[in-house]
């Protein structure tokens, strides 16, 4: 479990160079995000690197780490490359398969049963290439890696979108798809796009009932989900350095609900006092002799629209606690707004469910802050009038929590503590209710809350907060109360008021654990044998995808025309789903089947051009693929936000879908499309997405001549024996289309290792 301190050190070493070499070649000061990605500059690939926005560029991530749901495909597909053993240091977390729905113990009872053959596959994958394996119960994976791994100045990649938790201490730390992580893992450069760059100053100083979550739940409603597409959010100026280091998790980390590549704030006191908190004194020490360049400079600070593409200011003493929602992250309300929200958009008022922790919001400080509102309680005689989640982030966490009282702060006021998994923040959640598809109201801490995304139900209204906020409203059980002005009625009839929460940042006896769940692997994994069992219907080993046939694409049939959102929800749903995560055919059964067609306005239900019946969208695909029919999924704006899920570009992969066009693409889902060897277009003019008809036969052409920036043209054959041609966009560079022709980008890694 120990951190790589020689791996650190080698890191550091080159900052100085790196950055040097970098300023003499920019002729200008450099931003925190700059240092740390020319440092981190593949071997050789300087050449594009300080051409901002514009170029793709070569990085060497320092570190990979998987959660166990998208673990088992990237494991899969690493076992074809041919390598003995990881290239760099690596991670699985067992977080994703535990449903939630008694409580901590008996549910990781059943997740270990139920899921013995994923954890035996990871556990002995992991030993068998030189990968740490972190057992069901150890926590989520991006409370597991702040705690352990992060550390400043450093390049994680890690296949979840909530990866960026780690930029709380200074990291660029992206999610990725299982193929890039693949690729980390197999030695090869990892390839992106240079980002944007969007500054957040911070002044002020939180107080009372704000918290670190408020920020970010404010730049949601100031970016949008689409407003940090393709840019590096970086935070800075006094208001920053007054923020914990748990508190610039939580804001990293939901910065993937504002499209952002990742998120980040610069090496401080506070960063220094968690690596000290957590046993890594050693880091701090190494991380103070170059705190120059775990930061920005000056210049930049003092005159920061020079230097970002974007500028946001925020003053944290003014800032109010907000409540974001329902159904999108990006729908900010401040506390003193909402109630009147709720009213005049009908919103359900009744509270049935508040939920706390989470990989966003369950640190130390938070549990304490939130067990400050739960004691008011108690001690004012309130009884809590929802139900009310605590899900730890980690078992350190747990366990020190526990050991200093506060779950029992909990308990005492009605609370449920559950494992240290992600759960009901990503539907794995057995919801307790007599109608699963009643209108309702829940609110979280976590960071997303998309239609169904919690409990299944579309009717759900879900609301998302700073975990102390959330405490309230569970024991108000009224979305039109507000503690920080109104008053409950008590048991004995009084009306009470809720003081300001209190908190702790860091456990004034310090952290401890009995187990903290770390398995180390073997030391000569050659003779371990990976679990897989071939009549398994939850792993699957992988076959190759097949090479691009060398024509343009004729004939194919509209699969679906998908209308308004689709994320990675809509196109590979979680919840019961992930138990199929390792078996690509099993889990294609879920392919696109929350999507909306926009012919009938109903979800899994489109046109079989072969019977002219409508069915489920996976069937309708297996059919055309029998045949021998290609299809097209088209799409509306931002297809494929949300979650890193690989599983979203595979299962059309898998099925025989040829190309995915649609008006923009989300960055994540996008590479991983590339990754596996499809077609992803764009409209060149959106308004064209209207011209596409229900019973169309599409052409793809000018692919003979596939190359950078150069547009390929789209041919509809209507009904009625119209034509509608129009050009269409991509971005594939030289090597992806490579990847394109091959079949996949797995397809060369195993040839070159041959």
């Amino acid at each position: 479990m120990a951190f790589d301190l020689d791996m650190i050190k080698k890191v550091y070493d080159r900052y100085s160079t790196r950055v040097d070499a970098a300023r003499k070649a920019t002729g200008k000061p450099l931003t925190l995000t700059e240092k740390i990605l020319y440092a981190h500059l593949s071997e050789g690939d300087a050449k594009q690197a300080y051409t901002r926005g514009t170029d793709y560029v070569d990085f060497a991530p320092d570190r990979v780490a998987m959660q166990d749901a998208t673990a088992q495909m990237a494991l899969l597909q690493f076992m074809q490359a041919g390598r003995p053993q990881v290239a760099v240091p690596s991670t699985v977390h067992c977080d994703h398969l535990i449903q939630a729905k008694i409580g901590a113990v008996a549910d990781l009872t059943t997740a270990n049963d139920v899921n013995k053959e994923v954890y035996d596959f990871l556990s002995s994958v992991s030993d068998k290439y030189g990968i740490g394996f972190w057992k069901a119960g150890a926590g989520i994976i991006h409370q597991v890696v702040l705690e352990n791994y992060a550390f400043p100045g450093g390049m994680m990649i890690g296949t979840d979108s909530h990866t960026p938790n780690a930029g709380g201490l200074g990291m660029i730390a992206i999610g990725v798809g299982g193929a890039d992580a693949c690729d980390v893992m197999a030695g090869l450069p990892w390839e992106l796009k240079f980002p944007k760059l969007i500054g957040v100053k911070l002044t002020g100083k939180l107080s009372g009932w704000a918290s670190a979550k408020d920020v970010i739940l404010k730049v949601a409603g100031i970016l949008t989900v689409k407003g940090g597409t393709g840019a590096i959010v970086e935070y800075f100026g006094e208001g920053a350095r007054s923020l914990s280091a748990t508190g610039k998790g939580t804001i990293c980390n939901m910065g993937a609900e504002i499209g952002a590549t990742t998120s980040i704030f610069g090496y401080d006191e506070k960063a220094a006092a968690y690596l000290k908190g957590t046993e890594r004194e050693d880091i701090a020490l190494l991380a103070d002799a170059i705190a120059e360049h775990l930061t920005g400079d000056d210049e930049v600070y003092n005159n920061p629209e020079q230097y970002f593409d974007q500028v946001i200011e925020i003053n944290l003493s003014e800032l109010e606690p907000h409540v974001n929602g329902p159904f999108t992250p990006d729908l900010a309300w401040p506390i003193s707004k909402f109630a009147t929200a709720v009213k005049e958009n009908n919103w359900p008022t009744a509270l049935e469910v508040g939920l706390i922790g989470s990989c966003t919001n369950s640190s130390y400080e938070d549990i304490t802050r939130s067990a400050s509102i739960a004691k008011q309680a108690i001690d004012k005689k309130l009884k809590t009038k929802a139900e009310f989640t605590i899900t730890p982030g980690s078992e350190l966490v747990r366990y020190t929590v526990d050991r200093d009282g506060y779950l029992g702060t909990f308990a005492e006021m009605g609370g449920v503590v559950l494992a240290n998994a992600c759960g009901p923040c990503i539907g794995q959640w057995a919801r307790h209710t007599d109608d699963p598809t009643r209108r309702n109201s829940i609110i979280t801490s976590f960071n997303r809350n998309f239609a169904k995304r919690q409990d299944g139900n579309p009717n759900t209204h879900a609301f998302v907060a700073s975990p102390e906020i959330v405490t309230a409203f569970a024991i108000a059980g009224d979305l039109t109360f507000n503690p920080l002005t109104d008053t409950l009625t008590n048991e004995n009839g009084e009306q009470v008021k809720f003081d300001e929460p209190q908190g702790i940042e860091l456990p004034v006896k310090g952290f401890a654990v009995e187990d903290a769940g770390y398995q180390a692997p073997a030391e000569d994994g050659s003779q371990v044998e990976v679990k897989v069992s071939p009549t398994s219907a939850r792993l699957q080993l992988l076959d190759p995808f097949s090479p691009w046939e060398g024509t343009d694409l004729k004939g194919l049939k509209l699969l679906i025309k998908a209308k308004g959102k689709c994320t990675t929800d809509h196109i590979s749903m979680a919840g019961p789903w992930l138990k199929f995560r390792g078996h690509l055919d099993n889990i294609s059964n879920n392919m696109l089947i929350g999507a909306i067609n926009y012919f009938n306005n109903s979800a899994d239900s489109v046109k079989n051009a072969i019977t002219g019946e409508y069915g489920p969208v996976p069937a309708t695909q297996r059919d055309y693929k029998a045949h021998g029919i290609g299809t097209v999924v088209v799409g509306d704006e931002n297809y494929g936000e949300g979650s890193s899920r690989e599983h979203a570009a595979m299962e059309p992969r898998h099925l025989g879908v040829r190309a995915i066009l649609v008006k923009s693409f989300a960055r994540i889902h996008e590479t991983n499309l590339k990754k596996q060897g499809m077609l992803g277009i764009t409209f060149a003019d959106t308004a064209d997405y209207d011209k596409i008809q229900e019973d169309d036969k599409i052409d793809i052409l000018g692919l003979t001549e596939f190359a950078p920036g150069k547009q390929l043209t789209v041919v509809l054959h209507h009904a009625d024996g119209t034509e509608d041609s129009f050009a269409v966009n991509h971005t594939y560079n030289a090597q992806q289309i490579e990847w394109f022709k091959a079949g996949g980008a797995l397809n060369i890694i195993r040839r070159q290792q041959k």
